[in-house]
């Protein structure tokens, strides 16, 4: 199944320069646990936005940059390839930039969503998730606290 899985804010803002505008401890914890094992594919912007790579998963990276090849990628030219390279029987995530998700999302039969309860100022945005296509299956609300600036809510989507 191929799976989004983002952290976006209520007018969909991702990140800006390159990196995430929130610290949910939680979100990391729900990410860890969901991706681990599996493929993700991202964009190169999104790769070098880690400091190594993450543990426990295989990259897959889109980019244009010709001779573009960091330690234990699999790097291709599009999402489709890199759909085509990734298992089929078993879990693929798309993890990001904004652009790699609009190109995965008709590809997607889930989206796993963390919504941050704010807005906030961005160069990177999720795409409209459009409630003709896909039900919110389920949601669970987090209050903000002492680790958790903003209230969010993990939300997981199925395609109609």
């Amino acid at each position: 199944m191929v799976i989004l899985i983002a952290a976006a804010a209520k007018n969909n803002a991702l990140g800006k320069n390159n990196d995430l505008i929130w610290h949910l401890p939680n979100d990391f914890k729900r990410f860890k646990a969901i991706t681990s094992g599996h493929y993700i594919i991202m964009g190169r912007k999104t790769f070098e936005s880690f400091p190594k790579p993450l543990p426990n998963r295989t990259h897959v990276v889109i980019t244009r940059q010709k001779g573009y090849q960091p330690e234990g990628c699999i790097i291709v030219d599009s999402i489709e390839k890199a759909l085509a390279i990734s298992p089929k029987n078993e879990n693929v995530f798309i993890i990001g930039g904004g652009e790699i998700y609009t190109l995965g999302l008709p590809f997607a039969q889930k989206i796993e969503l963390t919504r941050v309860h704010n807005d906030f100022e961005a160069d990177v945005f999720f795409p409209e998730i459009d409630l003709k296509q896909w039900k919110l299956v389920e949601e669970k609300f987090h209050l903000k606290d002492e680790k958790h600036k903003y209230d969010f809510s993990f939300q997981t989507f199925l395609r109609k």
